[in-house]
């Protein structure tokens, strides 16, 4: 008997965003879901993993529960997510996986290194299953079995990352505005960044570079209220569109993204910006549609424009090298399966390991206290040497009484298997055998009734 491994669950590969959103659990929830689905004892630690991609339950059976018990586990997980959220078993019955044992290890620690992920190699689910983690930690939800397995998967993530080059390379739109504008200044450090429009994207793309070291940000649009929104949301300051001539002079990196239907980046506009400029390198990246560049000014002495099919380009080829990059990912994983594996399986062997010793030792201590009463008063050296060797073969015959009642007296199957076991496990070969006119150990004196034999 041992704890098991399960996952059940759905994401984004076997379900779409609308069932996806039913199953959600709200951080407010989680604590309590928790205590609900290990109160029954069916499941014994658990792990609620809800993301807007995917709602995972990790769970272990009990340490004493039989092997069997592993389905019983994951069925209980199965109705518990869909009673907790208030809809029909059949309804999910297309959109739930469900993983056993090295298969549930295996997910875990490809879902911590963004193997499952909807882009390979994004950092942002290993965050989301610590914090997961750490709830469950909290409620003590988590014991030995699924405490190791995450902690493990933590450290393949950790593998993979410095072992692979899975998360080189942007893999969105937004963020690849970082790769782009480091083509032309390897330091973004002090770089004014201006954002002409109030999108989202836009905001997405000046996360990235403020995170990247970007200086000072500034935003201009032509409607003032939605300027000074984004510009409280990116920590920058907005400026008037009237402004736009003067505060592209003065940028390095331009992030446009407006509604406008005709360019506002004229190649006109641009003449005067780069003399203004003296021709110092500036970045121009569109990615509005339509364009909001005219694509002349690219051809212009210190203009680096990229457009939206320029950024989609980038990103393709990002993750064609994740993708080559994950290869080698999932071999980390496998290597990591297998060690786990062979921990879990030394768990089942833990008890019957510390019942021998505990066993063993009664024996000795036993004997031992009895001769040891025996000889208390015997001056006589050889005596006590002979008690001495006598007590070695009175604790090595109590030991041997019940393995060797099993091997003679056991049928033909069992006798074979018995043999076999007891060779590996004692690690006995032909030179262990007695030497001529040595008597083996089991034809010395049995223990008898009367002496407690066992």
């Amino acid at each position: 008997m041992s704890s098991s491994l399960f996952v059940i669950g759905l994401s984004w590969r076997t379900a779409p965003v609308a069932v996806r959103e039913k199953l959600a659990f709200p951080d407010d929830e989680l604590p309590i879901a928790l205590e609900q689905l290990i109160e029954s004892g069916t499941v014994s630690e658990a792990v609620v993993l809800s993301t807007c991609n995917r709602v995972e339950i990790f769970g272990s059976t009990p340490q004493t529960a039989p092997a069997s018990a592993v389905t019983s586990a994951a069925a209980e997980a199965r109705a518990f997510l869909a009673r907790s959220r208030g809809v029909t078993s059949e309804s999910l019955s297309e959109s739930l996986f469900e993983h056993l044992e090295d298969d549930a290890t295996r997910h875990v620690f490809r879902v911590a290194s963004a193997l499952d992920s909807l882009v390979v190699g994004e950092a942002q689910i290993l965050g989301q299953l610590k914090s997961a983690y750490g709830v469950s930690v909290q409620r003590g939800a988590v014991g030995p079995i699924l405490g190791r397995c995450l902690e493990r998967a933590f450290g393949v993530a950790k593998r993979v990352r410095s072992e692979t080059g899975i998360a080189r390379g942007a893999a969105n739109v937004s963020s690849v505005a970082v790769e782009l504008a480091k083509r032309v200044f390897v330091d973004l450090g002090g770089k004014t960044v201006l954002v002409v429009g109030a999108g989202k994207m836009s905001a997405l793309a000046v996360r990235h570079l403020r995170h990247a070291g970007a200086g000072s940000i500034v935003v201009t649009n032509r409607s003032p209220e939605k300027a000074e929104k984004l510009a409280v949301e990116v920590d920058g300051v907005a400026r008037p569109w009237a402004d736009l001539p003067s505060l592209l002079a003065m940028s390095d990196v331009v992030i446009s993204s407006t509604a406008a239907k005709q360019p506002v980046l004229t190649k006109q506009l641009f003449k005067k910006v780069m003399r203004a400029r003296r021709h110092e390198p500036i970045v121009v990246i569109d990615i509005a549609v339509p364009r909001d560049a005219d694509a002349a000014i690219g051809k212009l002495d210190g203009v680096y424009l990229f457009d939206i099919d320029d950024l989609e380009q980038v990103v393709a080829q990002n993750l064609k090298e994740r993708a080559r990059e994950a290869e080698a990912a999932e071999q980390i994983v496998e290597h990591e399966v297998g060690e786990f594996g062979k921990w879990m399986r030394s768990q089942l062997v833990v008890p019957t390991i510390r019942s021998l010793r505990e066993r063993f030792s009664i024996v000795a201590r036993a004997e031992i206290d009895k001769m040891a009463a025996q000889i208390a008063h015997e001056e006589n050296m050889e005596k006590r040497e002979r008690a001495v060797r006598r007590l070695g073969e009175l604790i090595v015959n109590k030991l041997l009484h019940a393995p060797t009642l099993a091997l003679r007296n056991g049928d033909e199957r069992d006798i074979e298997n018995l043999v076999v076991a007891a060779q590996q496990l004692f690690d006995l070969n032909h030179e262990d055998a007695p030497a001529d006119g040595e008597q083996p150990l089991e034809h010395a004196e049995a223990p008898s009734k009367n002496r407690g034999g066992a």
